[in-house]
């Protein structure tokens, strides 16, 4: 990693813009950052540390707070870093979490973190191609080009203000962390987590493996109720041969229920034979006695037999004249019905002659006389018609007339209203008019009340702003003077201990400050609760924070002031008095408009009601005019009418009828009815025809039948279902008596009469306990058989996964074992120490062996760093420990025991050696620049001339080192500066 320019606008201490260009204080491999306390020195560093990784070291990235409080309102705060990163040069364009005034109304609004990485296109100077703007995505790009995240290059490429000891003082997982992070080992630790996962796999496998095989020992168990061994699960091979006893045992059972099955078959066999031969016995007996008795039944029934089959003959004769009989029947039911409709077409005849009634030539006669007489009442219709239409049109003419009387009186009535009306339509136009004109006036009037009335209302908020602002500006004002007391108080406490405080920096063989002697045989002891310098700057920051609100809520009262004064002078004297003017400007400015929206109405209207006034005059001329031609109208239609009406009447006289419709309908009802008796007539006659000849075939069909009468043959007739019944009854009577003889003749019934009857429930006892003990031995057998079948096959499937578990549970056991030696946690493993801890032991030799190379000189011989594999206190695995041994007592001892200088001196050396074997080593990572912020005031003179030297060699390897210092030595000692000075408005950078 190599920086070349760096770009700083309000971040820290710096408000404007400043620039740092690596590359010129590169060129002397070493250059110092220099100036007073409080500069912002480190923060130089912390922008380095912001570009890359958007966070800063040590405790300042706890307090959230990165932008520069003095920089211009509104500027964001922003560090730009180009740098070359794995050999490739990005541009890193980045900017935290800052708070800016809104650009619409008052207060502020949180401007979120962003971040633009670019890198530079090969071969172009000023060409850049973005690579992400995420922060996630930049952070985790940023860490993989460096080798290694915030903290460990906080640890190796900077030494940060008071954080310089860290990898020196560090335990062996967070030196491992870092270790693996920059020489890229991190493949071990997968080899660690694959052995690891692996274990695990092949357990949970075992695992399985175990669970199958015991599923199989418990459905053995179940269907041999015999329990498997009880160490089985340590020595699986137990049940190999517990599996095979049980399979003999088995056998052995079976082979002896078999026999028992043969011998209860063969007695089932016997006795259901003996059962089978009694039923049959039994069967033959029933059913010799119940055909003997069925046949003394039809012996006494022969005669009842031969009554029927005489019955059923008689019978099939009369069936022959039901046609005839039947046709009869319905010539008599037409004869009665032509009579009844011939009596019911002469009931509306009663007014004539009983002579003409019964005679149908009479009746015809009567019907042709109303026809003609039809004919004359149809020729006088369309008079009848007329005379309708004329009673219709003078109904409506005479409506027309009234209408017109109606209307001639209601344009009288308003020819008397309507010039009246236009009259006060005119004055009021004229009166809106003159009121509407007043409009443009009062909207002015109005406007300037209301902005008044807004400086008003302005007025009243702003005393009551200006009140909150007085109070809160004298409560900071109060709060200053408070913490400036308890500064005072800090600072004076401080000077009293001030000697304990230069005592405590004292290291053995360094001068003091104030005499300058090399011994100290009593310093002073710093009592309890004495103030340091940090607690003085703490309570001094707190006073410049206050002086800086006390100066804003100032300014802020002064801006109220202004504002107030500016309002009062808009809003006027009279404040109380402008609701009133300004409420009867508006009413009167709302008056004037609403008459201004009148104005055109009303000039429509006037103009509408001229028109309307002299439409009246024509309209009640026309209506005068209508009334004369409608009074002739109706004179004409009543003449026309008299004679129309007049020859109707002559022939409705005497008829009874108000018009022609009625007395057609009574001559059309007339004619039907003389037509329906004269037709009634004609059917009764065919129909009594008919009938008389129905009797005579029926009488003679019945003579040659061989009965006397019809009606002997219709006593003798049965119904067919009742003559079916009777046939079927003979028919069966003769199929019984048929097979009751083919009974009685079998020979084998014969000789059953003479055998002695069987005890049938004996046999059936005898017959069931064969059977249930078949039964029972059938049960027992086949409960064996399909044990040993379920038994088979239950042990084959145990030795099937006996066979899977075997090699799982062997790669189990070398996986283990492997594991826990690889993880340090065997007792094989006598360090204790992980594999990725051994690659990295013999890294961290190296790293060792570079720094005591540079120690040596820098501690005058005296101290060397060890590498030792033993676990150090509170570690649970070592590999990684570092002690310090004093070659001039020869002891060694931890690091923590070192004093301030000496810590920061063993710190440089193996920072420097931890950079040259990471620059060595191919594949990790690049660091060329080294910083080291502090640390070099707590160096005697000799010390700090071996330091140097050393930081002096490092520009033969073409490393670049930034050293952080306000030592005035080093100013002499390292002419290449960046100077870093403080002002009122944010700090300024010179080169």
């Amino acid at each position: 990693m190599r920086l070349h320019h760096l770009e700083v606008t309000a971040f820290g201490p710096f408000a404007a813009t400043v620039r740092v260009d690596f590359d010129a204080l590169s060129d002397a491999g070493l250059f110092l950052l220099s100036g007073p306390t409080g500069a912002g020195k480190s923060s130089v560093l912390d922008a380095v540390c912001f570009a890359l990784y958007g966070d800063v070291p040590g405790d300042r990235a706890t307090a959230k707070r990165l932008r520069c409080d003095q920089a211009d309102e509104g500027v964001a705060p922003r560090v730009v870093l180009e740098a070359t990163l794995s050999g490739r040069r990005f541009r890193v364009d980045r900017s935290p979490a800052w708070q800016r005034p809104k650009k619409r109304g008052t207060g502020i609004t949180t401007e979120q973190a962003r971040v633009t990485l670019s890198e530079r296109v090969p071969g172009s100077e000023a060409q850049w191609r973005p690579l992400s703007t995420r922060l996630d995505e930049t952070g985790h790009l940023i860490t993989r080009l460096v080798g290694m995240n915030l903290p460990q290059f906080c640890q190796v490429a900077l030494l940060p203000q008071g954080r310089f000891q860290a990898f020196l003082r560090a335990g062996s997982d967070e030196r491992h962390a870092l270790l693996q992070q920059v020489f890229q080992t991190g493949r071990f630790d997968q080899v660690e987590g694959w052995l690891r996962n692996r274990r695990i796999e092949l357990r949970r496998l075992c695992e399985v493996h175990q669970g199958r095989v015991a599923d199989q020992v418990s459905r053995i168990s179940e269907v041999t109720s015999s329990p498997a061994p009880d160490d089985w699960e340590q020595f699986p091979q137990l049940l190999s041969a517990w599996s095979a006893d049980l399979v003999a045992d088995t056998g052995h059972r079976l082979a002896s229920a078999t026999e028992a099955l043969r011998v209860a078959e063969d007695a089932e066999t016997t006795a259901r034979a003996e059962e089978e031969a009694g039923a049959r016995l039994a069967q033959a007996l029933t059913l010799l006695r119940e055909t003997q008795e069925r046949s003394d039944a039809l012996d006494a029934a022969a005669e009842e037999r031969a009554s029927v089959r005489a019955r059923v003959e008689t019978a099939r004769q009369a069936a022959a004249l039901r046609p005839l009989h039947a046709a009869m029947l319905t010539a008599q039911e037409q004869a009665e019905v032509a009579w009844s409709a011939l009596s019911e077409s002469l009931r509306p005849l009663d007014g004539f002659e009983e002579a003409q009634l019964e005679d149908p030539a009479a009746l015809d006669a009567i019907r042709h006389r109303t026809l003609a007489r039809l004919a004359d009442v149809d020729r006088l219709r369309p008079l009848a018609a007329r005379v309708v239409e004329l009673d219709i049109e003078r109904i409506r003419v005479q409506d027309e007339l009234q209408t017109l009387r109606a209307r001639g009186a209601e344009l009288d009535a308003l020819a008397r209203e309507l010039p009246g009306r236009l009259q006060d339509l005119r004055e009021q136009a004229r009166s809106v008019t003159s009121s509407a004109a007043r409009s443009g006036v009062l909207q002015e009037q109005v406007a300037s009340l209301r902005e008044r009335e807004r400086a008003a209302q302005q007025v009243l908020e702003l005393e009551a702003e200006a009140v909150a602002a007085e109070t809160e500006r004298l409560s900071a004002m109060t709060a200053l003077q408070e913490a400036k007391e308890a500064w005072l108080g800090v600072r004076e406490r401080r000077l009293e201990g001030m000697a304990a405080e230069i005592a405590s920096s004292l290291v053995v063989g360094g001068c003091c400050p104030v005499c300058g002697s090399a011994e100290h045989p009593s310093p002073a002891a710093v009592e309890a609760g004495t103030p340091d310098v940090e607690t003085e700057r703490t309570a001094r920051r707190v006073v410049d924070d206050l002086e800086v609100v006390l100066e804003a809520r100032s300014q802020h009262t002064r801006d109220l002031a202004t504002r107030l004064a500016t309002a009062r002078g808009a809003a006027g004297n009279d404040i109380e008095g402008l609701p009133a003017l300004l409420a009867g400007a508006e009413l009167a400015l709302d008056e004037a408009e609403a008459h201004a929206a009148q104005v055109p109405h009303l000039t429509d209207e006037v103009s509408r009601h001229e028109a309307q006034l002299e439409q009246l005059t024509h309209d009640r001329e026309s209506v005068s005019a209508d009334l004369t031609i409608t009074t002739a109208a109706i004179v004409r239609l009543d003449q026309e009418r008299d004679t129309c009406a007049n020859q109707v009447d002559d022939v409705l006289n005497g008829t009874g009828c108000d018009d022609l419709g009625d007395l057609t309908a009574r001559l059309q009802e007339t004619e039907r009815v003389l037509s329906a008796a004269v037709q009634a007539h004609l059917h009764h006659s065919t129909a009594q025809t008919r009938l008389h000849q129905a009797c005579a075939d029926l009488e003679r069909a019945a003579v040659e039948a061989g009965f006397a009468s019809h009606q002997d043959a219709l006593e003798a007739w049965l119904a067919p279902e009742e003559l079916t019944r009777l046939e079927t009854w003979a028919a069966e009577h003769d199929r019984q008596r048929h097979r009751v003889q083919e009974i009685l003749a079998d020979p084998a019934l014969q000789a059953a009469s003479s055998a002695t009857p069987p005890d049938l429930v004996a046999l059936e006892e005898a017959s069931v306990s064969a059977r249930q003990a078949a039964a029972a031995a059938r049960s027992a057998h086949q409960a064996l058989v399909e044990r040993d079948r379920r038994l088979a096959a239950l042990v084959a499937e145990l030795q099937q996964v006996l066979d899977a578990w075997s090699p799982v549970r062997a790669d189990h056991e070398t996986t283990a074992a492997l594991s826990a030696f690889v993880e340090g946690k065997s007792p094989d493993n006598r360090l204790q120490m992980r594999l990725s801890a051994y690659v990295l032991a013999h890294r961290l030799s190296q790293v060792v062996e570079a720094a005591n190379l540079r120690l040596h000189s820098m501690s005058d011989q005296r101290y060397s760093l060890l590498h030792t594999g033993e676990r150090g206190a509170g570690e649970k695995r070592g590999g990684l420990s570092l002690v310090v041994r004093d070659d001039w007592s020869g002891e060694s001892r931890d690091p923590a025991t070192l004093s301030g200088g000496e810590t920061f001196v063993v710190s440089l050396a193996l920072a420097l050696g931890l950079a040259d074997v990471i620059t060595a080593e191919a594949g990790g990572a690049d660091l060329d620049t080294l910083f080291v912020d502090e640390g070099f005031g707590s160096l005697d003179a000799d010390t700090l001339d071996d330091v140097m030297d050393t930081l002096d060699s490092l520009r033969d390897g073409g490393r670049v080192v930034g050293v952080v210092s306000h030592v005035a030595e080093m100013q002499v000692r390292i002419p290449t500066q960046l100077r870093v000075t403080k002002a009122r408005h944010g700090s300024l950078v010179s080169q």
